[in-house]
């Protein structure tokens, strides 16, 4: 069937004067962040719940005999208006969030939870998905019918359909307090990395600290009044200050105070906050029947059991344990022959690794950034989207932003076709939490023969331009801008029918190969001879540099391979549980990541009390999945490797394989479309220098 293409949608004009609820005249009808306010957003979700429940009855009564048409695709495009809502309120919580918007998502959440089991509970609908179901033999549908129409089934049964009165009653406030407990989490998070900073007033402190780092300190401390340098703890001052600071006190106050962020018995402690969550989601799971809530989570997922997933983490660790511990041995060996006469602690390694570096292959990050200028980095990843899938980029000016940092830019197809509106969103600030992120204020989807086009935002915390020099990244933040840019063209170029299905709705161990896939770029010299320049001359990255790159890109590969495990094993172990946590949850955790410990443990350090992922974002029992992705996606590039890089055979294969397929089918099925076998994790461990033996 032909459809046409259009990025519009329609909705109600009612309740004049909400800008949420009229129709969008912007252009391709992106949200008029301009026009909204906060006032709006919960008026807007009271009549848009409203809304969506009047449709859903609309579908439960239908005198209808239930079909595939009139029930699932019926329920797949109910409640458009609370979806578009909730994507701009929600990832705006995120991104440039305030007191009153943090308050509001405390009463907010808690209707989005008792509509969603309005609609598994209510038993005439229900019966109808049912009946669908249960015909589904007799019907002839597509791949992606059969796959929507199965993950409808499943959402009921795990949504509680199936239970007795007073069990559903249960899983309802269960539902409720968890949605509540994950903003709670965030909240936290973010209140403990924006209630300390460190105020330097003696410039000695500043010893061993680029130039750039120093300047952006400076330029926070005078925003906030003060004198001297101000350091926080978000990345683009954390992270250099632990890598070049020579004064050591200094470091490891920096360390205890964001390794215990929410781990401080104060009014931001999120500990009792995991206790609960543990505990809830282990009663959700087992008043379905399932043992674990990682049992639960991974039915959906290509790992399939716990047991799998544990065996994966055990075989990756096996396998790198003795090589990291290698890695960790050069480090303190190295830091003996330069006079350090202490024991190295945590705060020390990032410190003395990176002299390592330095010394081994005489790169220094400080060489490189005057080469990542930010726009130029950008301008590599469009170019290469442009060189593998011909896409185009232009930014529109016209298009509304929800604060001055955010760029947008019109995304076309080779043919000229509009595929998409992209967000930019790069550097940090106290309305946005820590991290980098991929979303979208839009899915692609198909609506009554008309083809509506995806917005897409990435949302990162890079170091920030100052009054003297540009934004001038690391090579992390690179690979991190190449990783959200890999998620980004996952949900541009989805090209399916069922907003559920399109995009990165995909499984969450499967989710992570078109981003991981993309950092293999930032390590390929063809590519940075494209576009990395110097940000004053304009001279091309010299060749030698490159090489440098290219020779250390497997430097402490094994030690950093490990420290990704050990989030793996933390998260495994929270969710395998069978009865309530009893005990610490420092303790937990230590016991739970033990056997992948690289470095020495401090008091009071831990990482689950601001573990976001699992916590609040949703990887919970998914952390894994980072790793189980990385075997893919190191198996995917070697058919580029092999066959080159820009290869525009192999691009088109993965974009009409794995990106335009979204979760239209199982992703084993779909990579082995693309690859000709399953995933060999040989590649993954020849990548980290780590050979057979």
């Amino acid at each position: 069937m032909t459809t046409l293409i259009l990025s519009i949608t329609s909705c109600s004009e009612k309740q004049a004067g909400n800008p949420l609820l009229e129709h969008f005249t912007t252009p391709h009808q992106t949200p008029p962040f301009d026009r909204i306010e906060t006032r709006h957003y919960e008026p807007a979700f009271d009549q848009a719940i409203e809304e969506a429940k009047q449709e859903i009855k609309t579908i439960s009564t239908s005198a209808e005999a239930p079909d595939f048409e009139n029930t699932i695709v019926a329920l797949d495009q109910a409640g458009e208006k609370l979806s578009t809502i909730s994507s701009i309120f929600f990832n705006l919580n995120s991104a440039c969030t305030n007191e009153e918007m943090q308050q509001i998502a405390q009463r907010v959440s808690p209707k989005l939870t008792e509509y969603g089991n309005s609609v598994y509970m209510n038993p005439e609908l229900f019966a109808r998905v049912k009946k669908v179901y249960e015909s589904r033999d007799r019907q002839s549908l597509t791949p992606e019918q059969s796959t929507l129409l199965e993950d409808t089934w499943k959402s009921f049964i795990k949504g509680g359909a199936n239970l007795e009165s007073a069990a559903q009653k249960r899983f309802q406030e269960i539902a409720m307090e968890l949605s509540q407990l994950g903003l709670k989490f965030d909240e936290n998070t973010l209140a403990e990395t924006n209630g300390f900073t460190l105020h330097i007033t003696d410039e000695k402190d500043l010893s061993g600290l680029p130039e750039g780092a120093v300047e952006m300190a400076a330029m926070t401390a005078k925003e906030k009044e003060l004198e001297g340098w101000l350091f926080t703890l978000h990345a683009p001052s954390y992270i250099p200050f632990m890598k070049y600071a020579d004064n050591r006190e200094l470091r490891e106050k920096m360390y205890r105070a964001y390794a215990s962020r929410g781990n401080r018995d104060n009014q931001y402690d999120n500990k009792e906050v995991i206790r609960k969550m543990v505990t809830l989601r282990l009663e959700k799971a087992q008043l379905l029947g399932y043992p674990t809530y990682a049992d639960y989570v991974l039915e959906e997922r290509m790992a399939r059991t716990p047991q799998r997933v544990r065996e994966f983490l055990d075989k990756l660790l096996e396998r790198a344990i003795v090589p990291a511990r290698g890695d960790v041995r050069e480090v303190v060996d190295f830091a003996r022959s330069e006079g350090a006469v202490y024991e190295l602690m945590p705060w020390d390694y990032g410190y003395w690794q990176e002299r390592l570096k330095r010394a081994r292959y005489t790169l220094d990050e400080e060489q490189l950034k005057p080469y990542f200028r930010l726009e130029n980095v950008q301008h590599g990843a469009f170019l290469l989207a442009g060189k593998l899938y011909g896409l185009t980029f232009h930014e529109n000016l016209d298009i509304p932003v929800y604060h001055h940092d955010v760029r947008a830019f019109e995304v076309c197809d080779g043919d000229g076709t509009f595929l998409a509106v992209l967000y930019m969103d790069y550097f940090p600030r106290a309305s946005k939490r820590g991290g980098a992120w991929m979303t979208e204020f839009r899915p692609q989807y198909v609506e009554q023969g008309c083809e509506i086009r995806p917005l897409i935002s990435i949302v990162c915390n890079f170091t920030k331009p100052t009054d003297r020099q540009p934004s001038l990244l690391t090579f992390n933040e690179v690979t991190t801008l190449l990783h959200e840019f890999g998620h980004a063209l996952h949900g541009m170029l989805a090209c399916g029918r069922y907003p559920a299905l399109t995009g990165t709705n995909v499984y969450r161990d499967f989710v992570e190969l078109p981003s991981q896939l993309m950092e293999n770029w930032a390590t390929e010299k063809e590519f940075l001879d494209l576009w990395a320049v110097h940000y004053r001359t304009g001279e091309k990255i010299p060749a030698d540099l490159v090489q440098k790159i290219v020779d250390a890109k497997n430097f402490q590969a094994a030690y950093l391979h490990i420290r990704q495990v050990s989030f793996g094993l933390s998260d495994m172990a929270w969710h395998t549980v069978t009865t309530p946590v009893e005990g610490g949850v420092a303790e937990f955790e230590r016991r739970a990541i033990g056997k992948a410990q690289l470095l020495p443990y401090v008091a009071g350090q831990c990482m689950a009390t601001a573990f976001g992922h699992i916590f609040s974002g949703g990887y919970a029992a998914g952390y894994y999945g980072y790793k189980w992705a990385e075997v893919l996606d190191a198996d995917a590039f070697s058919l580029f490797r092999e066959r080159g890089i820009f290869n525009p055979d192999v691009a088109e294969a993965f974009r009409t394989n794995i990106l335009e397929k979204g979760g239209a089918e199982h992703p084993m099925t779909l990579y082995v479309r693309f690859r000709g076998h399953e995933p060999d994790s040989r590649a993954l461990f020849e990548r980290m220098g780590i050979r057979d033996k």
